[in-house]
């Protein structure tokens, strides 16, 4: 039988009074004790809180006064300088005034932290960020980065981003272009860098491990592009260059750019944010879309890239990696001398730069990427370059044109040691603990091991055609069974013609016209200087002789023959000594009415 309470429903007053509180008698006396009570807790609160405050003000004005006076004048002069926009100062400032203090106090050891240096500059947010940018990259150019150095350096610089971007305009701020530039190339940089250090879950303890799997959107490829593409789409600067290239005049460009791509400081941001997304889609491996951001960058001597040599080649030298991962080794050759040369007569400008070390090492990489190329398509190119290069890799070159096994190993060591570090952007699963171990047992393959692979499957697939293009140049014409006892294995007739069709195919590729604008336009060019046709087994050779370039031979001289003349010049006067009088008979005098001339002694003795 059904249980008659089960669809019973509590009237009203039921269900309040089983919700009423007993009602308490009042007590006035014990009421103003309580509220006493707590007065006096309240205010012993806020005394210990003040007197922490007071502490924490102490130790810090204490630790301020350990900060030597040098390093707080020029941080105050440096906020003043910037409150007023004087550019001149700023620029000197930075470029001069910062680095002699980082080597006179803090060249092992970290800067003041801008909590600690606030007062100085009366708390201002804006420069506190700004001083946090190069505090961040002194750590990571001086010491070792621990993962707080990484994440806080990752929220200022998107804090500085944000004011720059989501200001209700234009902010009131002029920097000069070399910060600028240094800021986003440092960016790119710490974005590339903790890529590579998150890729590696080993060596990293409990706490990194924990942090990692809580903060998996810091240094993200997406927030990365987002703030490059902001910068370039709030600048317009794509449309003030494609304005430009088309002859518009300044005001039409000025009307173009829009409220913020007017400023300096924007049009210079968005400028460098193209190359910085050529070098991030080059590092992530999209040679295609890293070389259509260049599309409306002007590339000549008199580019605004050359006015930094930082920036010129690093630019040069990633449209270059660019290249080489499509296969345009003319290309790449020309991109690489080009600014080759220009590093080299701007050399002695540059060497007392801050930079300059790492300048030269991208040089000296690009000579290594310049010996694969050249070895790959053999063609003319310039003599002082490719003898700096002969020079450098002399033992590497020889082996590259012999072929064979060990060839493909130095092919493989300058590739590692020339080409760019690039990223494996998809984390470990580090929230995942069983997924983190399944991944640390069977890890994927690193995305530098990656392209090194795709570079030596073009290698293997013209192995053996310098040999045979060696053994071309001898003949006028010769038979395939000559050739066969000419070539290195047991190969035949069949494999040496089907290696004369592989030379052909290799001699033949895209490279970028005269008259063509863009960087990945091109037509098919020829690039060996070495021809032939098979007529049966019988191989007809024609050598294609390129006339030498009078214009490097005569630049080159003349800048010799100028260096040897400003030596001669700068060089002091040879001092005549004058002769030693003799005791044994008294010295000779020379009537200077007479028109008389000093005479060396030995002349003296033979007139006698």
């Amino acid at each position: 039988m059904a249980d008659p309470t089960a669809f019973y429903e509590p009237t009203e007053d039921e269900l309040l009074s089983s919700l009423a509180v007993p009602v308490q008698s009042y007590n006035p006396e014990s009421d103003a004790d309580e509220y006493r009570r707590l007065q006096e807790l309240e205010q012993h609160a806020y005394a210990q809180q003040q007197l922490m405050v007071a502490e924490q003000e102490q130790e810090q004005m204490q630790a301020l006064e350990q900060v030597p006076e040098d390093v707080k004048r020029f941080l105050v002069l440096f906020h003043q300088a910037i409150l007023e926009n004087d550019l001149p100062t700023i620029t000197n400032m930075y470029e001069s005034g910062w680095n002699k203090l980082t080597q006179a106090h803090y060249s092992q050891n970290e800067w003041p932290e801008a909590e600690l240096i606030s007062p100085l500059v009366g708390n201002d947010q804006v420069f506190l960020t700004l001083y946090r940018e190069l505090y961040f990259r002194h750590v990571y150019a001086k010491l070792q980065p621990t993962i707080d150095d990484r994440f806080q350096s990752y929220e200022n610089i998107c804090e500085l981003f944000n004011y720059l971007l989501n200001s209700d305009g234009p902010v009131p701020l002029d920097l000069p272009i070399q910060w600028l530039w240094d800021m986003l190339d440092e960016f790119v940089y710490q974005f590339s860098n903790f890529s590579t250090w998150r890729a590696n879950p080993k060596n990293k303890n409990e706490e990194e491990l924990e942090a990692l799997s809580e903060a998996q959107n810091i240094w993200s490829s997406y927030s990365v592009l987002n703030v490059l593409y902001s910068l370039v789409q709030k600048s317009q600067i794509n449309e003030q260059l494609k304005a430009e290239k088309q002859g518009k005049s300044a005001e039409e460009v000025q009307e173009l750019a829009g409220e913020y791509g007017s400023k300096p400081l924007y049009r210079n941001l968005g400028y460098f944010s193209l190359i910085c997304l050529l070098r991030v889609h080059v590092l992530l491996g999209d040679p295609t879309l890293a070389l259509q951001t260049m599309e409306n960058v002007d590339l000549s001597g008199g580019a605004f890239l050359t006015r930094i040599t930082a920036c010129h080649v690093t630019t040069y030298y990633h449209v270059g990696c660019a290249y080489m991962a499509l296969g345009r080794w003319p290309d790449a050759i020309k991109t690489f001398i080009s600014v080759l040369i220009f590093f080299i007569r701007m050399k002695q400008y540059h060497t007392r730069s801050y930079q300059y070390g790492s300048i030269t090492k991208q040089c000296e990489r690009m000579y290594a990427l310049l010996a694969i190329c050249t070895t790959l398509s053999p063609g003319p190119s310039d003599e002082s370059i490719m003898s700096i290069v002969k020079e450098h890799y002399a033992d590497q070159l020889a082996v590259l044109q012999r072929g064979g096994d060990e060839a493909l190993e130095t092919f493989k060591d300058l590739f590692l040691s020339a080409s760019p570090k690039y990223l494996n952007v998809n984390p470990p699963p580090y929230e995942d603990p069983s997924a983190l171990e399944s991944y640390l047992a069977n890890p994927p393959i690193d995305a530098t091991q990656r392209h090194l692979e795709l570079f030596l499957s073009d290698v293997v697939a013209v192995k053996g055609v310098s040999n045979i293009r060696n053994l071309l140049k001898l003949y006028t014409s010769i038979d395939a069974s000559k050739l066969v006892t000419f070539s290195e294995g047991e190969t035949g007739e069949e494999e040496i013609l089907q290696q004369l069709m592989v030379l052909k195919a290799a001699s033949r590729t895209y490279a970028k016209g005269v008259n063509q604008e863009t960087l990945l336009d091109g037509e098919r060019i020829v690039t060996n200087n070495l021809d032939f046709t098979i007529d049966g087994s019988m191989v007809h050779v024609e050598e294609t002789t390129s006339h030498r370039r009078f214009a490097g031979f005569f630049i080159r001289n003349a800048e010799h023959a100028q260096r040897v003349f400003n030596t001669i010049k700068s060089s002091p006067l040879p001092i005549q000594r004058k002769p030693v009088p003799s005791t044994a008979s008294a010295p000779q005098t020379t009537d200077k009415k007479a028109g008389g001339a000093w005479q060396p002694k030995r002349a003296r003795v033979a007139a006698q």
